[in-house]
């Protein structure tokens, strides 16, 4: 169980093993019915520690150094990972898609 804020937890995590330029973690939990929750996250992260790996090995390193993280409160974890010349070439970041379901305020 985490004992600090779950973006809190992500930014550190992420800071302390990867050489990262750029580091966005978004708590996109009230676009999913569930605004005082942490449980919904967009990181959009620029590492030199991505050159030479292709998206399937980013993720993995991701989802490794959030493990703790993802096995409790965060629910879904879009994940936008860039090296340093990938980001320099960006013209956006995609949006997250919209959610499929999980609230309880939903009528349909």
């Amino acid at each position: 169980m985490l004992t600090q804020p779950t973006a809190d937890f992500i930014e550190q995590q992420l800071n302390a093993e990867l050489p990262i330029m750029n580091l966005q973690v978004i708590n996109e939990s009230h676009l999913h019915g569930t605004p005082t929750d942490d449980s919904h996250f967009k990181l959009v992260i620029v590492s030199t520690a991505f050159v030479g790996q292709r998206l399937l090995q980013r993720h993995r390193t991701i989802n490794k150094l959030l493990s703790e993280a993802l096995a409790g409160p965060v629910h879904a974890l879009a994940l936008h990972t860039y090296t340093p010349d990938e980001w320099q070439n960006l013209h956006d970041v995609p949006d997250s898609p919209a959610c499929r379901g999980g609230s309880k305020d939903r009528n349909d």
